[in-house]
């Protein structure tokens, strides 16, 4: 057995399609233009690498993008404040303030201090309580990500076991409200296991739909790994690799050369889960915006 791939950047191109389209319409009949602010704090490379494709990808699908370059030095209640304005302004529909922040500023504090009604991370505590009573607004991107993957490649959780490798409050913890749920792509039964979890490898192996969310390259091998399981990995490690030009490359927390062999379904690194994160989080800036969004 050869596992097929799960094509998370084709689905992202047709989600961000669709956006486009939506944001289009709001335009042409309401005179509305979809607006996403990003405030980003210091010089971190990565960070910034994460602004630019957000900026990119606003731009293909008819959302305006603001970009807020705070200084490294920024005071906590400086941001705040910038944070109060923005709340306060009927334009901008969607807030996001890039991730980490320096540690001079208390991380939990700006969620708190994001309107719910534009957290289009799907962060804020009023968010993710609506998420864990099964009434979300915003889902968090990349575990609404992973579910929509899930439906548009008919891989139905309900009934199944799933087994999500990682209690991150981004994916793992959110990722299980999801699929736990009644209703449509969920009614599953969730198993979330950690670094403490005694006898990991055996709760993997029971799994039907295997998520790997621990940030440990390669952590999952494939005798984790039930015979025609659908095995999903949201890592993102960057690992050296002379061969290639940069010296590095970006690898997930399966092992994917061995894993290959033992699922039916899984999502390659890089390509998989990364693309729909950007994709998901256009989707709830147009939500925040005000308009429905139809699934295909």
């Amino acid at each position: 057995m050869t596992a097929q791939l799960i094509d998370g950047k084709t689905i992202a191109g047709q989600i961000r399609e669709e956006v486009r389209k939506e944001a289009e319409r709001l335009f042409q009949e309401k005179q509305v233009r979809v607006k996403l602010t990003v405030i980003l704090v210091g010089s971190n490379p990565a960070s910034q690498v994460y602004v630019k494709n957000k900026r990119i990808a606003c731009e293909k699908t008819n959302i305006l993008s603001e970009i807020i370059q705070m200084e490294e030095s920024v005071t906590e209640a400086r941001l705040l404040d910038q944070l109060k304005t923005l709340n306060e302004d009927g334009s901008v529909h969607g807030i996001l303030v890039q991730l980490p922040l320096p540690s001079h500023i208390d991380e939990n504090k700006v969620i708190l201090s994001i309107s719910p009604c534009k957290d289009v991370d799907g962060f804020h505590p009023v968010n993710v309580g609506n998420l864990l009573i099964g009434r979300p607004f915003f889902k968090p991107c990349t575990p609404a990500g992973i579910v929509e993957l899930l439906r548009r490649y008919h891989l139905s959780p309900a009934g199944k076991n799933v087994v999500i490798i990682g209690r991150s409050n981004i994916v793992g913890k959110p990722l299980a409200a999801l699929l736990m749920q009644k209703g449509d792509f969920a009614d599953a039964t969730v198993t979330v296991c950690h670094s403490r979890t005694k006898g990991l490898e055996e709760h993997a192996l029971r799994a039907d739909i295997l998520i790997a969310a621990i940030g440990s390259a390669g952590f999952v091998k494939g005798n984790m790994i039930r015979e025609g399981a659908v095995v999903i990995d949201v890592g993102m490690n960057r690992i050296p690799d002379p061969s290639t030009p940069s010296g590095s490359r970006l690898c997930g927390d399966v092992a994917y050369e061995e894993a290959l062999n033992k699922a039916s379904w899984i999502t390659p690194v890089p390509g998989g889960v990364g693309p729909m994160t950007i994709a998901m989080l256009l989707k709830n800036t147009l939500l925040a915006a005000g308009i429905g969004f139809s699934r295909p």
